[in-house]
């Protein structure tokens, strides 16, 4: 039986963060984690870090972007952890006269919001990315985006809490919890050895795809879908590419099909690349990585928790970067892989205490981009919990507006 005032529950970037931030304030923290640390979502991104700027009114992405931004900055350029941070900036390649007329709309309309953005010439970007194809429209420059090996951040960000007293264990697959008459918590794991039961007053879901079933163990409807995104390497090269990659036929796409698209159901996340097993559109992202690899990705999809990599997707998103990148014709595919990415059904993250139950808080929903915004969505439900008050961002986020009690 070990006793703890925190518990937390995953490993990724999001509770490292949250567990880092909470032993920090003094609490008393154990991270609970079923494999290794950043073995899932956290570990298997591109390791792109979005950031437009504060803007004039900061609303909650404006935070988990902006706020996580810093906090990678601080974790390699103040504590001396090496996760490969670089502010490098990104581009979004404009392939259409139609996604020319989308991506000037929103970058007039984000400019007037205060985020930093521009729109630039293909012959302007290519200045800043060589390689880029000449035939392309134009491109939008994001000037405040950055990237960051994602194993050896998410890991920086456990060794962290560590060093500031929380307790971090792997291997611990928890099989049950339930509740206690003092308003804590019993949580049951398995680990290599032996089963292990740890008690704690307070608790955070911080499992990513797998919110769901451990709110299942509660008796609670946790909304959070698994989404499988796949990727896949080329081989080492001298750096060819400079800026974070992505595409605006994605974003055009899914702004026309607003909510859950045309076509799915209700119990469906917005946003996917795929209805189904019917395709509906193209997403890319992906960058080149200080030991040369070119890293892309892309597709969304809902497979349940299946993480076998379709090749037919890899084809695809490959073939879409060769239209930014030419000189993909001369590379070729050395590996690929694939995770679950913890999606809401309204698209929106969950970040907060859950009413239902007494000192029961969660952080996930941050769909494909959990990597860049975890690092702030960890210090926020941290915050929430030293404090007792929820941060006023936060409202965005309650988790009062989805979850429910099991029939």
């Amino acid at each position: 039986m070990a006793d703890t005032e925190v518990l937390v529950i995953g490993g990724g970037i999001a509770g490292a963060s949250a567990a880092w931030r909470l032993a920090e304030l003094g609490s008393s923290v154990t991270l609970l984690e079923r494999g290794d640390i950043a073995s899932e979502s956290s570990g298997v991104n591109a390791g792109g870090i979005g950031a437009l700027g504060w803007g004039h009114v900061p609303n909650l992405q404006s935070y988990l972007t902006m706020g996580s931004l810093q906090i990678f900055k601080h974790l390699q350029l103040e504590l001396g952890y090496d996760i490969e941070f670089r502010a490098s900036g990104a581009l979004q390649a404009i392939q259409t006269a139609e996604q020319y007329e989308y991506a000037r709309d929103n970058v007039l309309s984000l400019k007037s919001q205060g985020y930093t953005l521009e729109l630039l010439t293909v012959n302007e970007a290519r200045g800043l990315e060589p390689e880029l194809n000449p035939d392309l429209v134009g491109v939008v420059h994001i000037p405040l985006r950055a990237q960051a090996d994602p194993v050896k951040a998410t890991r920086a960000f456990a060794a962290a809490a560590e060093q500031s007293g929380a307790q971090v264990l792997t291997g611990r697959e928890v099989t049950a919890i339930t509740c206690q008459a003092n308003g804590g918590f019993r949580v049951a794991c398995s680990s290599a050895s032996s089963g292990e039961v740890h008690t704690a007053k307070q608790l955070v879901l911080a499992a990513g795809a797998w919110c769901g079933t451990l709110g299942e163990m509660l008796g609670l409807r946790i909304p959070i879908i698994p989404v499988r995104g796949q990727m896949w390497a080329s081989e080492p090269l001298p750096p060819r590419v400079f800026h974070s990659l992505s595409a605006a036929e994605s974003p055009l796409h899914w702004t026309a099909s607003p909510g859950n698209d045309e076509g799915n159901d209700a119990s469906t996340p917005p946003e996917l690349t795929h209805l189904g097993s019917r395709r509906v559109t193209r997403h890319l992202y992906g960058r080149q990585t200080r030991d040369g690899e070119l890293v892309f990705g892309g597709d969304r999809q809902v497979v349940g928790y299946d993480k076998t990599v379709e090749d037919a997707g890899i084809e695809v998103n490959f073939g879409h970067v060769r239209e930014l990148l030419p000189m993909l014709g001369q590379l070729s595919i050395t590996r690929t892989w694939a995770g679950l990415m913890p999606f809401s059904l309204d698209g929106k993250p969950v970040i907060g205490k859950i009413p239902q139950m007494e000192n029961l808080y969660i952080v996930s929903g941050l769909a494909s981009s959990g990597f860049g915004r975890g690092p702030m969505a960890g210090k926020l439900i941290a915050d929430y919990i030293h404090t007792g008050h929820r941060p006023q961002v936060l409202a965005e986020s309650d988790p009062a507006r989805c979850v429910s009690v099991l029939d």
